[in-house]
């Protein structure tokens, strides 16, 4: 009787499989609409996007991989890269709703974690900095973006809500609800936080100038302090920049 009762249900595994991941494909066509002003529609989404045949490709491997099946994976997985332009170790995992824009050159290693509704761009790494077999590659919370370019090194955390800028270097965890701008990155508390009741937050360039921000402040005040001393302020120095432009005889080109 027990025989009888758990066949018709093993026979409709596969089924559920096969909805499961027509359910995710159909997320990932929601997630790109949303997120990409460019798409038209669903149809050119299914049939262009390769950031989606990347994530869909995974998805496989990533099922073979976890029943040791590690040979076959990481073939389909080089096939992949190979169509796509993006490098996903079968190892890796991968919430729902991730989105990669054009995607061309964005590596996720084996160890890496990603959350749901996370924006990768192109040129991202998410890359190992040890010859440890074991975690070795970051974890990215939920609704993350990470610009084009930046690359995040190493067993760190990424909070949810936080936005990586372009080209930024990340090699420390970062909290929740974070910018991180420069090389290596600088973590910045935002001001107004991010949740997930909010748009997607894609604008991976507007950042804040940590460094120069503090250097026309000292400038300033050294300019200040030199007139209050001398009456005036002629000495040939380095002078706080005008309208956001750096001017004068010592940046001559």
């Amino acid at each position: 009787m027990a025989t009888e009762t758990l066949q018709p249900i093993r026979i409709l595994r596969p089924f559920r499989g096969l909805a499961n991941f027509v359910s995710a494909i159909r997320r990932d066509v929601k997630s790109a609409l949303e997120r990409d002003p460019a798409a038209r529609s669903a149809f050119e989404i299914l049939l262009l996007y390769p950031g989606l045949h990347a994530v869909w490709f995974h998805r496989i491997t990533h099922w073979l991989w976890t029943r040791n099946a590690k040979l076959p994976a990481r073939w389909i997985s080089q096939l992949a890269r190979g169509l796509t332009g993006i490098e996903i170790h079968p190892g890796a995992t991968i919430g729902s709703g991730l989105f990669i824009d054009h995607g061309m050159g964005v590596v996720i290693g084996e160890t890496s974690e990603i959350g749901s509704d996370v924006t990768l761009y192109h040129g991202v790494t998410l890359g190992g900095t040890s010859l440890s077999k074991g975690k070795r590659h970051p974890t990215i919370g939920d609704r993350v973006t990470i610009g084009a370019g930046a690359k995040v090194l190493g067993n760190i955390s990424i909070g949810s809500d936080s936005r990586i800028g372009a080209n930024a270097v990340v090699v420390k965890s970062v909290p929740e609800n974070s910018v991180v701008v420069g090389v290596p990155g600088q973590i910045v508390r935002r001001s107004h936080p991010h949740s997930a009741s909010d748009a997607p937050d894609l604008n991976h360039t507007s950042l804040p100038d940590v460094f120069g921000a503090t250097l026309k402040e000292l400038l300033e005040r050294v300019d200040e302090l030199e007139t209050r001393v001398k009456g005036h302020d002629a000495s040939p120095h380095i002078h706080a920049p005008q309208d956001d432009a750096w001017e004068g005889i010592e940046f001559s080109i």
